[in-house]
């Protein structure tokens, strides 16, 4: 048996106007802000993760490329796991210390340790 797939015309069937166009999701793209303006705060948490600690990474304004290549670089700076969601880089572990040093020294200086 096929599986329906749904797709943005799933409501549409069929329109006489000649000049017709689909809705189209209009968001609006994010520019990334230089390093030296960011606000990021980097905190521990342990909460909803079965006791394990991570270091949470929040605040930064940009593009959803932009974070994820951020967050690989201070995972493999740490040498640790970790993933980007919502906004939030999480590195497994307590790596407060080593995040703020990498984040210093590569131009995020309004960085804080919460």
């Amino acid at each position: 048996m096929a599986k329906n797939k749904i797709n943005s015309f799933s409501a549409l069937v069929f329109s006489t106007d000649p000049n017709f166009k689909p809705e189209q999701d209009e968001t609006p793209k994010i520019a990334t802000i230089v390093p030296a303006q960011q606000l990021l705060k980097v905190r521990l948490e342990t909460k909803h993760r079965a006791g394990k600690a991570v270091t949470l990474i929040t605040g930064f304004a940009g593009t959803d490329d932009d974070i994820e290549s951020l967050g690989k670089m201070l995972k493999t700076f740490c040498g640790t796991g970790g993933s980007v969601k919502d906004g939030e880089i999480i590195v497994q572990g307590d790596h407060r210390d080593k995040v703020m040093q990498w984040l210093i020294k590569n131009g995020y200086v309004k960085a804080k340790k919460m």
